[in-house]
């Protein structure tokens, strides 16, 4: 053997201690080192986007960046506490959020046409953004203590629980949030291995209630965006206005794009709302195709991490919990995408981790800190799978 040889060996023992070293120390923090960076990496890229889409507005960025460090504040608190405490008061987390949810429609303030806050000394709030966490840890533990795939009396009140909230929203009303609420349920039961019994009647139970939801639960201006979903060019200067230019900054890219602070139709007014649900036509735009794939490579890493999280989880109730929250986080970036570029009625769903945003912004980032919590935690004998 030679000297070189010996050398190597003696150091594998030292080079194993400084990787269980490494490792430990993500563990006594509870963050998941490769989600963590992801997320950083998605926040520069959101930030750069923001800026432009904002014309330069400095003082939009700062307070972007404020809501980004409140975000990561909540993100690592929550990571810090035991999964069993939010089992354990998933149910009173559940009503608190349908009380609030209830006092929007008496005593909520409203803004453009919706009741959706509560306003508290000064400081205003969405419980709608409280019930997209309290939904799937509500029904996470609810089913975790049940035999899967859930039976028909367990699925029953399961429904119950997302219908409650999932219609106190739609009264607000807020479509977008409505739908990202009963989505967190619904992939909740999803996971916990709904039969297609199940799946194939509630698909026949939502294609007989389209014509009823049409006519009596949509509001005007909700069929109007579905309308100009069809057909954007019958109202050009009007309802098909967002649509027609957001299509337009994005065909204008080309392969590599324009170039950062030099997109036209957001810098020249013709985008709406450029730094929230449109934000990615500005990317689109000033970095072309090529930007667009590596935002959405970004996104897909996460959800694919999320996923792997989900699948090491320790129990029943992590396991549920980790994989609506990944898939929900693709829902938000799904219907964005889709309602941008055309695909889906515009209803006013964020970029995550890349629009203006404050409430939805940390709610976002608390769900990732279930998710490192679960990573993290350190590893039971024994498991309830």
């Amino acid at each position: 053997m030679s000297v070189r040889q010996q050398d190597f060996i003696r150091r594998m023992p030292e080079a194993s201690h400084d990787l269980r070293r490494r490792r430990s120390f993500w563990r006594v923090v509870h963050l998941d080192p490769l989600l963590l960076f992801l997320l950083l990496a998605l926040t520069a890229v959101g930030l750069v986007v923001l800026y432009s889409a904002s014309e330069g507005n400095s003082s939009l960025l700062r307070r972007q960046v404020v809501f980004f460090i409140i975000a990561y504040a909540g993100m690592f608190t929550i990571a810090q506490i035991q999964l069993d405490y939010f089992a354990r008061w998933s149910l009173l987390f559940y009503v608190g959020a349908l009380i609030l949810l209830a006092l929007v429609l008496i005593w909520g303030v409203g803004a453009k046409g919706a009741q959706r806050w509560l306003s508290l000394g000064g400081f205003r709030f969405q419980p709608s953004e409280m019930m997209k966490l309290a939904m799937p840890i509500a029904i996470a533990a609810y089913l975790s203590n049940k035999t899967l795939p859930p039976r028909f009396k367990h699925v029953f009140w399961s429904l119950v629980f997302v219908a409650i909230p999932t219609v106190l929203i739609v009264r607000q009303p807020d479509l977008g949030t409505s739908i990202l609420v009963a989505t967190s349920g619904l992939i909740v039961l999803f996971y916990a291995g709904l039969r297609w019994s199940y799946i194939l009647t509630a698909a026949a139970l939502l294609i007989a209630s389209v014509w009823p939801m049409w006519h009596y639960v949509l509001h005007d201006y909700q069929r109007q965006r579905v309308l100009t979903l069809f057909n954007p060019e019958a109202d050009k200067l009007g309802a098909g206005w967002n649509i027609i230019q957001s299509k337009t900054a994005i065909g204008s890219g080309g392969v590599n794009g324009k170039g950062w602070l030099d997109g036209t139709q957001s810098h020249l007014d013709f985008l709406p709302e450029s730094h929230t649900d449109f934000i990615i036509a500005v990317l689109a735009e000033e970095f072309g195709f090529v930007g667009v794939v590596a935002l959405l490579g970004f996104y897909l890493l996460i959800i694919a991490r999320g996923l792997m999280i989900a699948v090491n989880a320790q129990d029943s109730f992590r396991r549920l919990l980790a994989g609506s929250i990944t898939l929900t986080f693709f829902v938000y970036v799904f219907v964005n995408i889709g309602m941008v570029s055309g695909l889906l009625p515009v209803v006013g769903v964020p970029l995550p981790l890349v629009s203006l945003g404050g409430t939805s912004l940390v709610t976002l980032m608390l769900g990732f800190g279930l998710l490192m919590g679960i990573s993290t935690e350190p590893r039971r004998i024994s498991t309830n799978r």
